[in-house]
C-alpha cells in the first residue's frame, strides 16, 4: 500500500483533543486523553492488517477463527511516545516494544539521537511509530530512518500522532512518500521556537507533570 495521510475525524477525538489543549487539564487527564486518542489511532491504523485462519472449537461447535498474521512492533519515541504505548499494548498485547531516544536541539530544532536498543536484525514485520506531537517533522523522519536502516521497509511502518503541524506533515511526506500517517488533527502554524499553535504545549512535560505555564 502506498503512502497516505489519514486525519481521524471523530467527535470523541475532537472533544478529547480540545480537552488536551486546555491549560487547566491535569496531568492525569492529559494522560487519559492521550491514551484514548491513541486507542482510536491504533484501531484505524490496523484496519488493513493481514490475518490468518485457524480451526478452533467453542463449547458448542467447531469454528474457523482469525488471528493477526504479522509480528507487531511498537516504537515509542522517548519520552512522550510512552504516553501512547499502553493503549497500543491493549490492542497488541504480544507486541515487541523498542524505544528510540530522540530530542530536538533547542537552537537548530534538529533531532539528536541519544538512545536505541534495536536488535541486530528485525524481529517484527510491522512497526507502529508512536509520537504524540509532530512539529517540524525532523524527529519523526530521523526515527523512520533508524527503522529503515534496521531493515523495516517504509511501507511496513505506520506513524501515529495525536497532533501535528502542517509543515511537519509535509516534511515527513516529502522525505517518506510511502509512509502511512494517522493523526488526530493538524495545526496550520508553528511558533519560531517550533511549538504548534494553538497546539497543546510540550506533550512530554504535560504527561509527566514537568511543565510550567508562563
Amino acid at each position: 500500500m502506498s503512502g497516505s495521510l489519514q486525519i481521524i475525524s471523530h467527535p470523541v477525538v475532537g472533544a478529547t483533543l480540545s480537552k488536551l489543549r486546555k491549560t487547566e487539564t491535569t496531568p492525569k487527564e492529559f494522560r487519559e486523553g492521550v491514551h484514548q486518542i491513541s486507542m482510536v489511532l491504533g484501531i484505524e491504523a490496523s484496519r488493513d492488517l493481514e490475518t490468518q485462519t485457524f480451526e478452533g472449537k467453542t463449547p458448542v461447535a467447531p469454528f474457523t477463527g482469525t488471528s493477526i498474521k504479522p509480528r507487531i512492533g511498537l516504537t515509542p519515541i522517548l519520552r512522550a511516545g510512552l504516553g501512547m504505548t499502553e493503549a497500543m499494548l491493549t490492542l497488541f498485547p504480544d507486541a515487541h516494544v523498542y524505544y528510540l531516544g530522540l530530542f530536538r536541539e533547542k537552537v537548530t530544532l534538529q533531532p539528536v539521537e541519544y538512545y536505541s536498543k534495536l536488535p541486530t536484525s528485525p524481529t517484527v514485520d510491522m512497526v507502529y511509530l508512536l509520537d504524540p506531537l509532530v512539529a517540524t517533522g525532523g524527529t519523526a523522519v530521523a526515527a523512520i530512518n533508524m527503522l529503515t536502516d534496521w531493515g523495516i521497509s517504509v511501507d511496513n511502518i505506520r506513524l501515529l500522532s495525536v497532533l501535528a503541524s502542517q509543515e511537519g506533515i509535509d516534511h515527513v511526506r516529502a522525505e517518506c512518500p510511502d509512509l502511512q500517517i494517522y493523526v488526530g488533527a493538524i495545526d496550520s502554524e508553528m511558533t519560531d521556537k517550533g511549538y504548534l499553535t494553538p497546539g497543546l504545549g510540550d506533550a512530554g512535560d504535560r504527561l509527566n507533570n514537568t511543565f510550567h505555564f508562563h
